[in-house]
């Protein structure tokens, strides 16, 4: 008797112990929400940003690995979807979700192209310098109603070679339509897709294969027949697409760049690519 009587004690000071330890984070949390020390990066994007659910590990989007690069000012919270295009996003709400939260100070990351160019979904279909433009201004003018800072990003850019081994162009005129906007609305603009498709040139066919996710039957459980998939990344390139995100912060001399913890060019592509596990 004595012995359960022990264990129960035991088992409630640990039950209030945990209640105290939560709530004291949860007033932390607020004290500093209030103090208006964190930054927030909020992302809107696609699947190549999304964070991917654990069944289909290891793909994963490059918003997942954003975080990583910063001090504990910042805040990344990917807000990114699969499958959404500039269109869809908002008319899904997704945006005015972000809105709601949104404070002053905080940072909009807008990427999108892929599903914008499905002509056949009038759902998510926008054209380039019509559509496409306008959508993309409503979160721009969203982020500045808020008193933060839009950051339009360039569609990253699929696995596509010529037969020479030139990396190609897979999005069309998007990226050239967003930076137009970009220019005629003085929104910085991170050319993820030029920046990309240098990186995949430079690696060539065979290499990038380790940034996306190409697998062989039966080497990792989520894909015993293996899958060769051209536009979503395998963790390591979800990382390397990251640090070409970060490197366009340096290059527009972001104010977010005084809260990076270290530099994206430390050391070569292919040192990166072999220190990775799969």
């Amino acid at each position: 008797m004595k012995r359960k009587q022990a264990a129960f004690l035991c088992s409630v000071i640990i039950a209030i112990g945990a209640v105290l330890m939560a709530r004291t984070a949860t007033n932390g949390d607020a004290a500093k929400a209030r103090r208006g020390t964190t930054i927030v990066i909020y992302l809107a994007g696609d699947s190549t940003v999304a964070a991917a659910p654990r069944s289909r590990a290891p793909r994963a989007g490059w918003g997942e690995m954003l975080d990583d690069w910063f001090d504990d000012n910042v805040m990344v919270k990917n807000m990114a979807a699969s499958g959404r295009s500039a269109k869809s996003f908002v008319e899904e709400g997704r945006l005015s979700r972000i809105l709601r939260e949104m404070k002053k100070g905080d940072y909009l990351f807008i990427q999108f192209g892929h599903n914008d160019e499905k002509v056949n979904d009038p759902a998510r279909y926008t054209e380039p310098f019509t559509s496409y433009q306008s959508y993309l201004k409503r979160y721009i003018d969203g982020a500045r109603t808020k008193g933060a800072t839009p950051v339009l990003i360039t569609p990253v850019e699929r696995r596509r070679f010529s037969a020479d081994g030139r990396a190609l162009n897979s999005h069309g005129l998007y990226p050239a339509a967003m930076k137009a906007l970009g220019e005629r609305e003085h929104v910085p603009v991170i050319d993820l897709t030029a920046k990309s498709r240098q990186r995949f040139e430079q690696l060539g066919p065979e290499q990038t294969k380790q940034l996306f996710l190409w697998l062989a039957p039966g080497e990792h459980a989520n894909y015993p027949h293996g899958i060769e998939d051209n536009t979503h990344f395998h963790k390591r390139g979800a990382k390397e697409i990251a640090r070409l995100v970060v490197e366009g912060i340096m290059e527009l001399n972001l104010p977010l760049r005084r809260h990076l913890i270290r530099s994206p060019k430390r050391e070569p592509i292919r040192d990166r690519l072999s220190d990775e596990t799969p």
